[in-house]
């Protein structure tokens, strides 16, 4: 049986997550998943889903910022974000920034995704929070073109780009794994993507 670690990650941290990245492989753990908030609104109106929402979700490090200094430091350690909050992110960028972290890491990259609890969070990135697991899923859809072609083109609702090139290619192949978080609208995603004639999104959980 293996075992990870999640944790949000914050500029309160007594540890930088260099250190703390090795203390974790050093533990006999298998992987680190962090947590992603670009921010959270002052007047936030979302109720959190897991009780009362802990303080430190305001101070959040990036996520891939984390991961990063934490390829330098670990050997063998799988390195996830639990979730990246794909649809708030543009996907070019992403997927040059995912497969970049994969090189570096030699592959060992885990893209854990989810569309979020805070409406308020996704509002301020100029979505809809109402459609933001249709944006999420799209996201990946357009991120997977990126990462299979050397010209990749991608046309739908929320993403539309003429072909373009984009290296590096993840050192994963296809593409680093998928972990999708969320209920039962995940497990519709997972089949959008699996149709769509991509590889799977992954496994949804929770």
């Amino acid at each position: 049986m293996k075992f990870g670690v999640n944790c949000t990650f914050t500029d309160r941290s007594t540890m930088s997550p260099a250190e703390y990245g090795r203390a974790v492989e050093e533990r006999g753990f298998d992987s680190i998943f962090l947590a992603e908030h670009t921010h959270i609104p002052v007047d936030e109106r979302s109720p959190y889903p897991f009780g009362d929402r802990p303080a430190s979700l305001h101070h959040t490090i990036d996520p891939f910022v984390a991961l990063t200094a934490m390829t330098g430091t670990t050997h063998h350690l799988l390195l996830g974000t639990g979730i990246a909050l794909v649809a708030q992110r543009d996907p070019i960028t992403t997927a040059k920034l995912i497969a970049s972290l994969d090189l570096i890491s030699r592959g060992r990259f885990i893209f854990g995704i989810g569309s979020g609890w805070n409406a308020e969070e996704m509002a301020n990135h100029g979505g809809d929070p109402a459609r933001r697991g249709a944006i999420a899923t799209e996201h990946v859809l357009a991120m997977k073109e990126i990462w299979h072609h050397d010209k990749a083109e991608f046309h739908g609702e929320f993403v539309d780009f003429d072909p373009i090139y984009s290296w590096p290619k993840p050192v994963q192949r296809p593409h680093p794994p998928v972990y999708v978080g969320g209920g039962e609208k995940a497990f519709a995603r997972v089949w959008r993507s699996e149709t769509a004639g991509s590889p799977t999104l992954g496994r949804p959980t929770g």
